[in-house]
């Protein structure tokens, strides 16, 4: 919506008192700008060459979620959250399944999802196929299941790690490659179990 300056609202001010106060004749009133029609949010166009993350929260992640969301903003990555973005109270799944979704349909590069502790998160999300989600809770556990098993989706715990050590975990495991050799062998049988029970 277009702001009016300061001289406008004056000017539309003393047209309002000078009718009321019958002190002149009506004037019409100028012709206001329409206020453009709503849109539905967008997101933002992407960084030529950035990866796309997708970041998700429930309530007790977001905190957390926004701390990550400036950091991998300023080192160049092109950051996709998918919510929530108040401490109103909502359920994990709905925000973890978003983040796995966009992984898996190849909308995002990878994907990181925060709750209260990760596990559930983490669940959810190896619900989806094509996904391999792992928890971290310590740089250890980041370069494993980033070598070991070629993981695209992150699951966090905010309510058990804090926000440097979370932001030393997510720099570890975006930077870390799949080590490949005898690891492949063994996703690919990660890979082939989902597959007996897709329909």
């Amino acid at each position: 919506m277009t702001a009016l300056s300061d001289d406008e609202i004056h000017q539309i001010v003393q047209r309002v008192l000078a009718q009321a106060m019958g002190s002149g004749p009506a004037q019409p009133a100028a012709p206001a700008t329409p206020p453009p029609a709503p849109k539905e949010s967008a997101p933002a166009p992407s960084k030529p060459g950035a990866k796309i993350v997708v970041l998700g929260a429930d309530h007790g992640g977001v905190d957390l979620k926004e701390i990550l969301k400036a950091d991998l903003t300023e080192q160049g990555y092109d950051v996709r959250d998918v919510g929530t973005y108040t401490k109103a109270a909502v359920d994990y799944p709905e925000f973890a399944h978003e983040v796995a979704r966009r992984v898996a349909d190849g909308r995002a590069w990878r994907g990181i999802m925060i709750d209260g502790a990760g596990i559930g998160s983490c669940i959810v999300a190896n619900k989806v196929p094509g996904v391999r989600a792992g928890m971290a809770y310590d740089l250890s556990s980041a370069l494993n299941s980033r070598e070991h098993n070629d993981t695209n989706v992150l699951t966090l715990g905010a309510g058990l790690i804090g926000p440097n050590l979370a932001r030393q975990i997510v720099k570890a495991w975006l930077t870390t490659e799949f080590g490949g050799g005898r690891h492949a062998k063994r996703v690919d049988g990660i890979t082939a179990v989902e597959k007996q029970y897709l329909k």
